[in-house]
């Protein structure tokens, strides 16, 4: 008689990768770190197991766009007070904090429950080439849309 497999937390194996943003468009590599961070890329994924590798990224302010996003993209919060709603452009998001641009693109694309939030907190946005994840060994993941 066949069983189905079910994914434990004891079976995952969690990798390190370091993957260089310089050059690479916004929600592309938004999209591969996603999919990297759930696990979709392991034959052991689970959409109810948090099965994903840990991603640190380096660069992070230089990640291009297409079109006119850079003046058209708004990012907006609100205060809840009245008039308190705050837009920022993605030019302004990626002169003051470009490695918040990142982490929300990356956000959008992951569950919106709590599995998606521990699944967030596995991505690690650098400003520039030098991180703080040297201990772990991570391994470079080249990036090819």
């Amino acid at each position: 008689m066949r069983t189905t497999y079910i994914t434990k937390e004891a079976d995952i194996v969690r990798d390190w990768y370091v993957v260089d943003a310089e050059g690479h468009t916004l929600g592309r590599l938004a999209s591969e770190i996603a999919l990297r961070l759930r696990g979709k890329h392991k034959p052991i994924f689970a959409p109810n197991v948090d099965a994903g590798d840990y991603i640190v990224v380096i660069n992070a302010e230089k990640i291009v766009t297409t079109g006119n996003k850079l003046d058209q993209k708004l990012y907006r919060k609100h205060s809840d007070y009245v008039g308190g709603l705050k837009e920022t452009t993605l030019r302004e998001m990626l002169e003051k904090k470009p490695e918040e641009v990142l982490k929300l693109a990356v956000k959008g694309m992951l569950p919106k429950n709590s599995l998606g939030k521990n699944m967030l907190k596995k991505l690690k946005v650098n400003v520039g080439p030098n991180h703080n994840n040297m201990a772990q060994k991570p391994q470079l993941l080249e990036i090819k849309y």
